[in-house]
């Protein structure tokens, strides 16, 4: 069954050092099966009490996965499979729409904002034992919040929407449990799941989001959490409107117990109305981030949800780093009072750009997704080569390895810094390359 290996070790962490450092060497390969537990404690001469606390250590850790009376095998998959390394590297005299990253132009000037907040630090400094929240962010966020029509929660902030995610879902779930998440969808969410132990089950994604067919196929077969993304989906650019809210609630009613993340991740860098599904379940999770329209560096995100979930959450959070800086929060709040960010012009200008690509990529007979914020998914019959021959070409794309399991291939393109003169000339080289992509000869 092992091979050659031999399990070594007579205490539980021994037990799992041993295994661990074996998958890690590739002496056990990903699928390979392990003894059954009485039968590595006899072999060993321990307690089977002492191989099953070995063998769940390793399941915590993502390590290996149990299914019932098949037992336990390593991971088909790492822990951590490292998506954002799936890249390609860009060679000088390349343009760069790869990476995902907000226009620079359209960022706020953060200078200011930090000094009046450093300054107010000086005068009220911030010490151990004070409140973790900075009362105005709180406010302005729950007025925005209110607004939208998401329902009424205590608040949190974390250090981005990833880390909310992680600590919600942590909150709520145990290894081996299946979370429900987009595919394709975003790459560092589906390097997360897996990194917390747990199992991802993919749903399909149109231009509206998630397929209610397949979120009630994957509830129904023991997925335990859904997280959906309401607007400017990354890498589709999908977005939640009125009736596919309406049809993933109504999946969701059926399913109460879910656990529901919601990532509004075009928050300010989209002008299409959000459509929450907050509150259909019992326990749920509403996520904003600050990266996109005032800048990534901030790491600073809102939270909010049910009373137990955001207790939890805080509850940890107070064991780890404590809070999200006062003087970065006093800073965002600034950043949302003073109006620093034209939500509508910033849309209109991701817009403008997204907008003149799909249409470009029309005209050349290919088909393209983005119907917000600022990607645009490119579905492709050859994902290597296309990445390849684009990098030839003069155009450094992402690889859709990055953001998809199952899904069928595609292309990131991401429209930021995309001036008029651009899009042209982009759009002949997708056509060109999809074109070459999909003929063959013969000789």
């Amino acid at each position: 069954m092992l091979g050659e290996y031999l399990i070594t070790g007579r205490r539980a962490a021994e037990i799992s050092a041993s295994i661990e450092r074996a998958v890690g060497s590739g002496e056990l390969e990903p699928g390979q099966p392990l003894p059954p537990m009485r039968e590595l404690a006899d072999r060993l001469g321990v307690n089977p009490n002492t191989v099953a606390a070995a063998y769940r250590t390793l399941r915590e850790r993502g390590v290996i996965e149990t299914a019932g009376r098949r037992g336990s095998r390593v991971r088909s998959k790492p822990a951590t499979t490292g998506r954002e390394f799936i890249r390609v590297e860009v060679p000088e005299g390349v343009r760069d729409v790869s990476d995902g990253n907000p226009d620079p132009a359209l960022l706020p000037a953060l200078g200011p904002v930090f000094a009046a907040a450093a300054g107010q630090g000086d005068r009220e400094p911030m010490l151990y034992g004070h409140a973790a929240l900075e009362p105005e962010l709180v406010r302005l966020a729950r007025a925005d919040l209110d607004a939208d029509g998401v329902p009424d929660g205590p608040v949190a902030v974390t250090s981005g929407s990833l880390d909310a995610m992680e600590r919600v879902l942590a909150a709520h779930l145990r290894p081996g449990d299946a979370v429900a998440v987009e595919d394709p969808g975003w790459g560092s969410l589906l390097d997360l799941v897996p990194a917390l132990g747990l199992r991802t089950v993919g749903v399909g994604v149109d231009d509206e989001g998630p397929l209610p067919d397949d979120v009630r196929r994957a509830l129904a077969a023991g997925a335990r959490a859904l997280v959906v993304t309401d607007r400017a989906q990354n890498p589709t650019g999908a977005a939640v409107g009125a009736t596919r809210a309406r049809a993933l609630r109504s999946v969701l009613c059926d399913h109460p117990e879910t656990l529901l993340i919601e990532d509004d991740h075009g928050y300010r860098i989209v002008d299409l109305p959000l459509h929450p599904l907050a509150g259909t379940t019992h326990s749920w999770a509403f996520v904003r981030s600050a990266a996109k329209a005032y800048g990534p560096d901030l790491r600073l995100a809102v939270l909010t949800g049910d009373a137990v979930t955001l207790d939890r959450v805080r509850g940890r959070q107070r064991l780890g780093p404590g809070w999200v800086s006062r003087i970065t929060q006093r800073a965002v709040a600034r950043l949302w009072a003073e109006g620093s960010v034209d939500a509508g012009a910033v849309a209109a200008a991701y817009g403008r750009r997204r907008d003149a690509l799909l249409g470009a990529l029309a005209e050349r007979g290919v088909a393209a997704h983005g119907r917000s914020g600022m990607n645009v998914w490119i579905p492709v019959p050859d994902e290597t080569g296309a990445v390849a021959r684009l990098l030839h070409a003069g155009w450094a794309v992402a690889p859709g390895a990055r953001f998809r399991m199952s899904a069928p291939p595609g292309i990131r393109v991401t429209v930021s810094t995309l001036a008029e003169q651009d899009i042209g000339p982009l759009a002949d080289a997708v056509a060109a390359a999809l074109l070459r992509g999909s003929t063959r000869s013969y000789v």
